[in-house]
């Protein structure tokens, strides 16, 4: 899968600055994933990753999404990604994505500036590599919010 037409060994192979510069820490992205057009934010949390996704297009996006932010936030030594997906106030609520995220251990949460979400706090260094998104058991808790 490729991200603005760029595969994802590619933009591994950015330096750093480069990488975080795309991110564009603090502000609304849009860029496209395959056929499918994202909507997301980015912060720093303390020693977390923030990831604010407002339209995904599927569960399939997501995956591939999953691969290659956390080997981003594993290479800063970031301790944690906090996933808040907007799949249950968005434009075209999609039920079998939210079935999917809550089955691997996301869970609603009202959020103070995003509202109701579904959020996930994925520990890294739980799991050497993460080949799909984990459930609890396999290094994903809930977050509570």
């Amino acid at each position: 899968m490729e991200i603005e037409g760029v595969t994802l060994a590619a933009l591994r192979a950015l330096p750093p600055g480069e990488q975080d510069a795309l991110l564009a820490f603090g502000r609304p992205i849009t860029f496209r994933m395959g056929t499918v057009t994202i909507l997301a934010e980015f912060n720093r949390a303390d020693r977390a990753l923030e990831v604010n996704l407002a339209h995904i297009g599927g569960e399939g996006v997501l995956v591939a999404l999953w691969k290659a932010i956390t080997a981003y936030a594993a290479e800063r030594d970031y301790s944690a990604i906090i996933w808040n997906v907007h799949a249950l106030t968005c434009a075209n609520p999609n039920p079998r994505l939210q079935r999917f995220l809550r089955a691997r251990g996301f869970a609603e949460a009202d959020h103070p500036v995003h509202g109701r979400i579904l959020t996930l706090e994925h520990a890294l260094g739980s799991s050497p590599r993460p080949p799909h998104l984990p459930s609890r058991a396999a290094g994903g808790r809930r977050a509570e919010r």
